[in-house]
């Protein structure tokens, strides 16, 4: 969840792209990525799952353990947490909210939280809605800051209370990383503001509005947005953290104030590639929502976009939507196509928290966008 979680998805896309063939044409979209799953298991991953999809037609790839005690098998049905890919979520709602006329993408932050955002350049009376959701505010990131970083990843205490004010208190220590709109740079803070505005918006916690507006509507029935429990329930993969590289720690109980509407919410590669769909092929928004949801700015030098909550990269095969999402034990990313038919899915149960995208890392994204031009 730090700035790589989705500099993961573009360090694959750079790496996908260097000179990616078309696949043989023995090799069909599912096989690329059970080859992928079973090669990250093989490099430390315990357990990899992904879901590869053509208009109604999906097939499953799991490879390794779902938990390594007992041995049991990777369910491609099992929940996991989605850590950044929450981001879309609560994108949605904030557009629904000015579909429905509630509030402006170009409201500044300061008129919905007044003094929340003023300290060291950091300025909520000049950035906007919009700006924090297409992450060019110039918020530096509170998941960067050591106070936050090293209590989240040695998970002593998964039940402290992270208020978002406070996180957001934590990223304006550090100064401002430039002027409101003039470049991209990717912050957990700015979603945690988006949260922050829901609430002030309706006066409910955002968590039940995108319960509400999403969930329910779209059938997520394995989808859930914890907001105090860090237990996980049900059919779940187990989250590990590895320690030089030997030490298998199981952190499936873990932190989820830490990261709200940025990344704490549950669910299945199914459910998520269910809410993509909806999303991408405009299910849950208005045109002029649609539109917007889609417009998007430079994100690096590769020519990877960056929209309200969802990335945007060329392919082989064209233009694809992603994102990525890697919190403590947990990594996954996905891509989608503009009208929401072809997509692929994958997910991991270890993530460390590296500084850089893992081997295993990108050998799932090369693997994944492989498996997307397959299709």
């Amino acid at each position: 969840m730090r700035r790589k979680a989705f500099g993961a998805v573009a360090a694959a896309v750079a790496a996908a792209l260097t000179g990616l063939a078309a696949p043989a044409s023995a090799e069909t979209p599912a096989e690329i990525l059970q080859a992928a799953a079973q090669a990250g298991v093989s490099v430390g991953y315990p357990g990899v799952i992904g879901l590869v999809r053509n208009g109604e037609a999906a097939q499953y790839i799991h490879a390794g353990y779902g938990n390594l005690t007992a041995k049991t098998p990777a369910d491609p049905k099992a929940r996991f947490r989605i850590g950044s890919d929450t981001k879309a979520f609560t994108a949605a709602v904030l557009l629904q909210l000015e579909a429905e006329g509630k509030l402006s993408l170009d409201d500044p932050l300061a008129r919905w939280l007044p003094g929340s955002v003023n300290a060291n350049g950091n300025d909520g009376t000049k950035i906007t809605v919009r700006q924090v959701l297409n992450q060019t505010s110039g918020l530096p990131d509170y998941a960067a800051d050591a106070r936050f970083i090293n209590s989240y990843v040695a998970n002593t205490n998964p039940r402290q209370a992270w208020p978002p004010q406070t996180l957001v208190d934590i990223a304006t220590s550090h100064p401002s990383l430039g002027a409101p709109g003039a470049a991209f740079h990717y912050s957990n803070t700015n979603y945690i503001l988006a949260g922050m505005v829901i609430k002030a918006v309706t006066g409910n916690e955002p968590a039940a509005e995108i319960q509400r507006r999403v969930f329910e509507p779209l059938s997520l029935t394995n989808t859930s947005f914890p907001t105090s429990d860090p237990s996980l329930t049900g059919n779940y993969l187990t989250g590990y953290y590895i320690w030089l590289g030997v030490f298998y720690n199981d952190v499936t109980v873990s932190n989820v104030q830490a990261f709200g509407t940025a990344g704490a919410i549950v669910s299945t590669e199914d459910d998520l590639a269910t809410f993509e769909r909806a999303l991408l092929s405009g299910k849950l928004l208005p045109p002029r929502q649609q539109a917007e949801l889609k417009t998007t700015v430079p994100a690096d030098n590769a020519g990877t976009r960056y929209g309200l909550g969802i990335g945007l990269s060329p392919t082989p095969c064209g233009l694809a939507w992603n994102h990525s999402g890697g919190v403590l034990g947990y990594f996954n990313l996905w891509l989608t196509s503009d009208d929401g038919s072809k997509q692929v899915l994958v997910a991991a149960n270890e993530n460390h928290l590296a500084g850089v995208a893992t081997r295993g890392q990108t050998t799932l994204g090369n693997a994944a966008f492989k498996a997307y031009c397959a299709s």
